[in-house]
């Protein structure tokens, strides 16, 4: 966002991190109940059998360990490639949808090399399959056949997620907040700005559903009976042929729930804790 000339001006790359980081921990652990819900009603073995609505908070500290990081992975990637991809495609207004587009499908796939180990053991943690800490959790998934490789089972089918997800979310959030600040003849702030990630990922969370149920199978790793899936295309053709195709669609009540309070928020910690950065630093 514009700002007036100031000296010294607080690296982008501080500001991204911190503020990345502030904002993905305040959205995991605030409405990280919504996600437990989301999971267990994509979870093979039932909503019920998977927990209910008992002890929503299992695997919080599993997430916590990742979400900071992991946010403030994507922030400083996303804000870093930005400017760069757009002027490799020659800068201007033409090239801005692109280059969100690249920056956050990058940022992602960044992000989710410590998002990934974490998401796996929460969903452990929140599916009931099994009551022990985080770290037990992780030891003993490390300690299947695969090793240690088994913390980012789920990899491709997360990253098949986030793209698409990326895809629509950021270029719609990028253009609200232009046309908004357009319209208003000046930045937006940061609850305006808040509100159009909010907006942004509800519609990217609603169409990306069943990518975010083949994430969930691949994490857990076993359908009810305990037979193992093979991939994305195994979870989606067992899913389709064995429980109907509107299982794919399960959880996405919570999932936009979930995405549209934590778009809120997640954009609006970002926006206002880097507006908080560049002032400390005119101090």
């Amino acid at each position: 966002m514009p700002t007036a000339e100031v000296s010294p001006a607080p690296p982008s790359f501080l500001c991204s991190l911190f503020a990345g980081g502030i904002a993905g921990l305040t959205v995991d652990v605030a409405l990280y109940p919504l996600d437990t819900l989301k999971t267990r009603l994509q979870s093979p073995q039932g909503f019920v059998k998977a927990g209910g609505t008992r002890g929503v908070y299992a695997g919080i500290g599993a997430v916590s360990v990742g979400s900071a990081p992991g946010a403030a992975l994507f922030f400083v990637t996303y804000d870093g490639l930005k400017p760069v991809v757009s002027n490799a495609l020659g800068g201007g207004e033409s090239s801005e949808a692109y280059s969100h587009m690249i920056a956050a499908c990058s940022a992602e796939a960044v992000a989710c090399t410590v998002r990934v180990p974490t998401e796996v053991v929460k969903s452990q943690m929140q599916t009931n399959a099994s009551s022990d800490g985080a770290l037990a959790v992780a030891r003993i998934i490390a300690s299947e056949v695969g090793g240690a490789r088994n913390l980012y089972r789920g990899f491709g089918a997360t990253l098949l997620r986030e793209v698409p997800f990326a895809l629509v979310q950021f270029p719609l959030y990028e253009r609200l907040k232009r046309d908004w600040s357009q319209a208003r003849e000046k930045d937006v702030t940061p609850i305006q700005a808040a509100a159009c990630g909010s907006v942004g990922g509800v519609v990217a969370a609603a169409l990306t559903t069943p990518l975010d149920v083949v994430k969930t199978r691949m994490m857990l790793g076993k359908d009810a009976a305990g037979v193992s899936y093979k991939g994305a295309g195994d979870v989606i053709s067992r899913v389709i042929k064995e429980e109907g195709a509107a299982v794919l669609w399960s959880g996405v009540g919570p999932r936009t729930m979930w995405i549209g309070i934590g778009g809120f928020v997640f954009f609006g910690a970002y926006e206002g804790a880097k507006d908080v950065i560049q002032s400390a630093s005119q101090i």
